[in-house]
Formats: structure tokens, C-alpha cells, sequence
């Protein structure tokens, strides 16, 4: 869309009062807009500062979590299931975490792990936009002096700003579960599990930036500076975009996609291994992970968490900075691992596209899913022969194996001071691997453009915000809280039946009988790592988003409600109805992977099952109180493959289908398995956006290109 459409488009919105900022002031002056940009740069901030905490925590750096919280700041551990451990002020917490999940040292031990991964988040801004709340998913792999544990829960977090900087005032942990690894992880307490307390409700999860109170003050803001900082939050979305898009090609080892969003001077490094250069370089690091595609058995799984980035000045050139954990197996040769790696990545943007500049990956631990790290860890050694690095790792980032600690991208947000490496880490990446990147100065805009573009930012973290709402109402068994999360016209797959059209129908074929107060066991739905393609007036939103799916039970537990993981891929639709965000369609493909019990290996421990008999009838799946409204056979192709549809059944260690929405966003390279539009449109039209008073979102391409 041309920026005179755009024009267009956004001063009709302020007229109708129809942005992605549902209760944010209207009024067309800079000051309104200056309010407006503090409230959605303070849920970015708030969520960094929880990131923050996943990423000190990975390197045993607990005085600097310490100093994330207010002078007055609490820990609480349970309360719930056990007694409460109640921690205040910063010192005391960072000791009460040290000795829990460090060893009692400060830093990262050589035979130790503390990785704490934060994901999945609610968060929602106070109107007076001075404090906020927020829920988080959880799970730690920690463990020192021979011992590995693996536990996680729920973090219910209070924010405060004071003095201008956000801060935690209170951290409410409730654990859910927890075990060594030689026997996996059961439900927390070892019985069943209370209903964690919700700081949201159904009509609250899709508002994260609730209206303010007033006239907005006196900022002394220009409109270009302003601009400035939209800019950002937009460029943020494009690389959250792009770093999630890398991982989903690299997990099926689409190498050509992979190779497609370097530039062309791109680099990658591997720690204990080398740097390969040019995108020559890049396949031949490729080529060493395997050849391209995934064959029966095999499982590439790398899911980013807590994902940070930077934008330089000058817009051309940013940094992100997470926590990967690998999932990965050679079923067929009885073989698994779990990975744990933090990435520190390099964009450019170049014409106005961003492609990938650097990717720097430096291992933690790699363990067998039969032993674990305190037993065994595992160092590959750098490949040799034609796909050998061009030239072996630089010198300030020798370091000893899992104790390179990569530059923060800032300095701790709370206390502004510079993040050193502690203990035997040692800080790496602190320079560039390619050239410097010089800056643009950009073309400026009228003040109807400036809060279209941020009502597209802020259109990202609504999507986000309810996305996540959905996952946690499906954990707690609450079928009216994620039926009633669909959009009024909405439409939600149920698992292996079909489709209920209307936010009416999803609640009613769900809803059945009182809501449970505790659990049995919890089949965890994290949803994350979002590509979110966003629409010129910020008002509805195509999404992928990848379902992290451990699950957790008692002892005696079965299927879902066991110890294990598996996974899956929603793609999702959102739009913003009557000022709240909803759903407006919910599909999923699953299961790609499912587990065995933690002693029989988990994902490596999975057998064929066996071939069905040709007598029996086929297995056909009610969906809910009655059937839905389009039936999964009905999709044909699409639905190929997968539990419920048709065709031959694939289940893991088989290979499922994977489909996408959108083509490479730097080439255009088209998927194999493409949808152009919603997973039910193909059979029912009136269902696109387009049909309902929305725009489409924008294809990958266009989404990835800066105006």
C-alpha cells in the first residue's frame, strides 16, 4: 500500500476511532501522541525486564536479577501447594535464588546448569500506566555438584515505574512441577494441582494498553523524535519476525530458505567450532548439521525463548539476543538430545529489506535424553573436510566449553550499569563478526501516518497478549475463558473433529459442567514464538505461532497427563473488535513429536504404531457437545496426514506435513505446502477477513520491508 493510501487509511481510522489502540487518546496532537508511544514502549519495557531475568539467570549472574527488582521488591515461592518462602529487597533475593539454582556460587560452573526460561506472556498496563501485571510460563533446567533437576510453573509478576524505570515489585512463583532427570518431572507437592490465580479475565486479556485518564499532559515532544521511537518498535517487530521465521525454516532443515535470508557478506559462528562466511559458507555450516529435510525419526527442534533485540540509530541495523533450547533425536539410530544454546544475532537492512547479517550461537550443554547433564555433556567438534569453517573462532571468543558468556545488548535496565561475565565466563561477541552498518535518516512523516505505525506495534503485542490468554484458559480447563477469547464471528479448530464457527458455537460445544478447581495433571499449551503479519491499519493480524506443549501429571499418570513434550504449530488470526483483541481464527497442526516416559527416552522413545486393520472403522472424533461446523475431512489436502483427517495417518517418529501462510520474506521462495489464506477458506470463503470488514494482512515480503 503507497503512503498516500496509508494517509488515507489512517486519518479515516482516527475518525472512526478504529486503531490497534483500542482506548488510547484520539486527539490529534503530539502530546496525545507522545502519551501514547510511553504506553507501549512500558509494556516492551516490562516485558524486557521479565527476558532480562531468563537471561541473567542462564549465566548465574544473580546479583543482577537482584537489581531488576524495586528497593521494597518480594519473591515468593509457592504458597499454594507448600508453605511460602517469602524473599525481600534485592540482596536477599539474589541469595535466596543463588543457593537454589546456582550452587550458592555467583556465575556459571563448567558442570552446572541454571537455565530459567520466561515465555509466554500476559501482560496488561495499569491505566494510570505507572504499574502493570503480568503471567508467565516457566521451566527450569537447573542442577549443580552431579545432580540435574528439571521444574516450572507459572510467574505472577507485579511491576512498578518508579522514578521513570520499570521494576519487579513482586515475583509470585508457583511451582507445578519438579524431579530429577533420571526419573523426569512430576506434579509439584506429588498430588493434584490448585487453579494458579489470574491477574486478567476474558474481557480484559485482548486490552493491554488500557485507555488513560485526561488530557494527556505537556511532553515537550516533536513529531520527529516521536517518530523515531515508532520506527523502533516497528523495526523490533520485522526482526522478532524474521529471528522466529529463521528458526522454524533451520527446525526443518530447509536449508535453502535458511541460506535465502542471509545478505550476502552474512556469517555464522558456532562456539568451539569456527566462523563460516559469505552464503556459500552458510550451506556448508548447514550441510554439516545434516542434509536438507527431515527423514523418518529425525527431530531438529530448536524453539527460541526470551528473545531481546536492539535497534542501532539510523534504523539499518539491529541485534537479537535468546535463550534456544534443542529438542533433537535420530530416533531410528535410538538416539536423543536436549540442547540449551544462547544466540546473539546480527540484521541488516538493506533497500529497505532485512535479511540476516550474523548468526552466533554459542552452546551451553547438549546431554542425552537418557542421562542427562550432570552425567554426561556432549562437545561437536567442528566439522571437517568440504563443509570445514572458513576460518576457526576469533580469538577474544575462545573460551572453555559452555562459559562463553555473548555481550548483553544493554545494560541492566534497572540499575543502568553495564553486564560483566562473573565467575569462570568469560564475555564474547563484544565485536562484530562483518563491517560496520551506516544509518539512514528517514523520510518524515505527518502525525495520521505516525499513529497508524503505532497502532501497528501496539497491534502486536495485543495479538500476542491473547494468544497466550488462550493457552493458559486451555491449561486450566476453562473452555468459556478460551472460547470466550474468539472473536464473535470467530472460528477455532478443535484438536482431530473440525471447526465451530462463531464465538457462540466454540463456547457452547465446550463448555460442560462446573470448571475444575485442581487438576489431575496439566497438558501445558505455551503459546510463542510468534510470526505476527500485521495489516496497514493495524487491525487484524495472520499468525504462526508454535506450540510448546510439555505436560505434567502424578505418578501413576498417563498420556497427556505425564511427564513429556511434544509439539505443534497454530496459525492464528487476530483481530481487534469493539476495542479488544480476539481470535478470529484458531488452527493447529499437531502432533509433529510425542513422548515416552522419561526413563524410556521420551521423543527417541516412540515406536511406529501399528498399521491400522482394514477391517475396523475409522477412528472419527466428536469434537465437543456436537459436531462441528466444517469437519476436518472436509479440507482435502490440507489436512493430509494429520489425526483426524485425510489420508494416511503420520505420527511421530513419521514426518508430518508442515505448512506455512507466507513465502520467504527476503526471496519469495514459495513452501511446498503454502496456504494463501485461512486453513478453512479454501471451503468457506466468507470466512477471510476481507469478507468481514477487515483488511488482509500483508504477505511475509511486504510485511519484512521497511516504508
Amino acid at each position: 500500500m503507497g503512503g498516500k493510501a496509508r494517509a488515507v487509511f489512517a486519518a479515516i481510522a482516527l475518525m472512526l476511532g478504529q486503531t490497534a489502540l483500542p482506548a488510547l487518546a484520539q486527539a490529534d496532537s503530539v502530546d496525545a501522541l507522545a502519551r501514547d508511544v510511553d504506553r507501549v514502549e512500558a509494556i516492551r519495557q516490562v516485558k524486557n525486564l521479565q527476558r532480562s531475568y531468563a537471561q541473567y539467570a542462564q549465566y548465574g549472574l544473580w546479583n543482577e536479577i537482584g537489581g531488576l527488582f524495586a528497593q521494597r521488591g518480594v519473591y515468593i515461592f509457592d504458597g499454594q501447594v507448600k508453605s511460602a518462602e517469602t524473599t525481600s529487597g534485592g540482596e536477599a533475593i539474589a541469595a535466596y535464588l543463588r543457593a537454589r539454582y546456582g550452587g550458592g556460587k555467583e556465575g556459571p560452573a563448567a558442570d552446572g546448569l541454571s537455565t530459567i526460561l520466561v515465555e509466554n506472556p500476559i501482560v496488561n498496563l495499569a491505566q494510570d500506566g505507572q504499574s502493570a501485571k503480568g503471567r508467565w510460563n516457566v521451566m527450569i533446567f537447573h542442577g549443580h555438584g552431579g545432580q540435574a533437576r528439571i521444574e516450572g510453573g507459572i510467574f505472577v509478576t507485579d511491576y512498578v515505574r518508579e522514578g521513570g524505570v520499570w521494576k519487579i515489585g513482586t515475583l509470585h512463583y508457583y511451582p507445578q512441577f519438579d524431579g530429577p532427570f533420571e526419573e523426569g518431572w512430576l506434579n509439584w507437592g506429588g498430588g493434584d494441582l490448585p487453579i494458579v490465580p489470574y491477574h486478567y479475565t476474558v474481557e480484559s486479556a485482548g486490552i493491554p494498553i488500557p485507555p488513560p485518564v485526561g488530557a494527556a499532559p505537556a511532553s515537550g515532544a516533536t513529531l520527529p523524535a516521536l517518530q523515531a521511537r515508532i520506527d523502533s518498535l516497528n523495526e523490533e517487530d520485522r526482526i522478532r519476525n524474521l529471528q522466529a521465521i529463521y528458526g522454524y525454516y533451520a527446525d526443518r532443515k530447509m536449508w535453502n530458505d535458511v541460506v535465502d535470508l542471509f545478505a550476502a557478506d552474512g556469517a555464522v559462528e558456532v562456539a568451539g567450532q569456527g566462523v563460516w562466511r559469505g552464503k556459500t559458507g552458510v550451506r556448508k555450516w548447514l550441510e554439516a548439521i545434516g542434509k536438507a529435510g527431515l527423514t523418518h525419526g529425525q527431530l531438529n527442534d530448536r524453539v527460541q525463548f526470551d528473545t531481546l533485540v536492539t535497534i542501532a540509530p539510523g534504523g539499518n541495523e539491529a541485534w537479537a539476543r535468546g535463550i534456544e533450547l534443542g529438542t533433537l533425536a535420530e530416533a531410528d539410530q535410538g538416539k536423543g538430545w536436549w540442547e540449551i544454546a544462547t544466540f546473539h544475532n546480527r540484521f541488516v537492512r538493506e533497500k529497505g529489506v532485512w535479511k540476516i547479517r550474523e548468526i552466533r550461537r554459542f552452546p551451553i550443554m547438549k546431554t542425552s535424553v537418557f542421562d542427562g547433564w550432570a552425567k554426561n555433556r556432549f562437545i561437536d567438534p567442528a566439522p571437517t573436510g568440504a563443509n570445514a569453517p572458513t576460518a576457526p573462532v576469533p580469538g577474544a571468543d575462545m573460551a572453555a566449553p559452555g562459559l562463553a558468556m555473548p555481550a548483553f545488548l544493554a545494560p541492566n535496565p534497572v540499575t543502568g550499569r553495564p553486564v560483566a561475565a562473573t565467575g569462570a565466563a568469560r564475555l564474547v561477541a563484544t565485536t562484530a563478526l562483518t563491517s560496520p552498518i551506516a544509518g539512514t535518516s528517514p523520510k518524515p512523516i505527518d502525525l495520521p501516518e505516525a499513529r497508524r505505525r503505532l497502532s501497528r506495534a501496539a497491534a502486536f503485542d495485543g495479538a500476542t497478549n491473547v494468544s497466550a490468554a488462550y493457552g493458559n484458559y486451555l491449561d486450566d480447563g476453562k473452555p468459556a475463558g478460551f472460547g470466550g477469547l474468539i472473536a464473535e464471528k470467530g472460528f477455532k479448530m478443535t484438536p482431530f473433529a473440525g471447526y465451530y464457527i462463531t464465538r457462540d458455537k466454540v463456547v457452547k460445544a465446550r463448555v460442560a459442567g462446573p470448571e475444575p478447581m485442581i487438576r489431575a495433571g496439566i497438558p501445558y499449551h505455551w503459546l510463542m514464538q510468534e510470526v505476527l503479519l500485521i495489516s496497514d491499519d493495524g487491525r487484524s493480524v495472520n499468525g504462526r505461532v508454535r506450540l510448546f506443549h510439555p505436560n505434567t501429571g502424578k505418578k501413576d499418570g498417563k498420556g497427556l497427563l505425564q511427564s513429556g513434550m511434544q509439539d505443534g504449530m497454530y496459525h492464528n488470526g487476530y483481530v481487534l473488535e469493539n476495542g479488544n483483541w480476539r481470535i478470529w481464527e484458531l488452527s493447529l497442526d499437531e502432533p509433529y513429536y510425542t513422548s515416552a516416559s522419561f526413563k524410556n527416552g521420551l521423543w527417541v522413545g516412540v515406536k511406529d504404531p501399528p498399521p491400522p486393520d482394514p477391517n475396523a472403522p475409522k477412528r472419527t472424533f466428536s469434537g465437543g457437545n456436537f459436531p462441528p461446523d466444517i469437519p476436518l475431512t472436509a479440507l482435502g489436502k490440507r489436512q493430509e496426514g494429520f489425526l483426524g483427517g485425510t489420508g494416511k495417518t503420520l505420527q511421530w517418529p513419521s514426518i508430518q506435513p508442515i505448512w506455512f501462510q507466507y513465502v520467504n520474506p527476503v526471496s519469495g521462495r514459495v513452501p511446498e505446502l503454502y496456504q494463501t489464506d485461512c486453513v478453512p477458506c479454501a471451503v468457506r470463503p466468507d470466512l477471510r477477513f476481507d469478507r468481514n470488514g477487515y483488511q488482509q494482512p500483508p504477505g511475509a515480503m511486504e510485511a519484512n520491508k521497511s516504508p
